[in-house]
């Protein structure tokens, strides 16, 4: 079986590779097909509380935003970052000092706004430790 490579693939790792955020994070994407998983690999550096080793609100959620950017990016025709608008970020479970992983999903694509749910997970997809709504300016 063949691996499908998504034309804007390339250029999605080479927006990756640019934002000093993601390399501060150390975040990275795995394409395949047309699903993308975001990964974010554990850090020490990326601990918030030290006392019960929980990932710290910010990194998660700044993994989630860029998640959603990368997956806006990645379906879209512009070679410009969309710009965020405002995010909503419900946190479910303590993330654990272990490897974070993300999926998002585009519930609307307009012309100049869209609208982004993104979710992530450390275990089992199925619990998931955070969940974003974003809504981004695009084109």
């Amino acid at each position: 079986m063949s691996q499908v490579h998504p034309p804007r693939a390339d250029a999605l790792q080479a927006y990756l590779a640019a934002s000093p955020m993601v390399s501060m994070l150390g975040m990275r994407c795995n394409i395949m097909g047309d699903e993308m998983t975001a990964i974010l690999p554990f850090q020490p550096k990326l601990i918030g509380n030290t006392t019960i080793q929980a990932l710290h609100g910010g990194a998660i959620a700044t993994f989630l935003e860029m998640t959603a950017a990368a997956q806006l990016f990645l379906k879209t025709e512009t070679d410009a970052p969309s710009r965020t608008i405002n995010l909503t970020v419900d946190y479910l479970r303590q993330g654990h000092a272990k490897d974070l992983y993300a999926r998002a999903e585009i519930v609307k694509l307009g012309r100049r706004m869209a609208s982004v749910r993104a979710v992530a997970w450390q275990d089992e997809r199925a619990k998931p430790v955070t969940a974003l709504v974003g809504h981004f300016m695009v084109g």
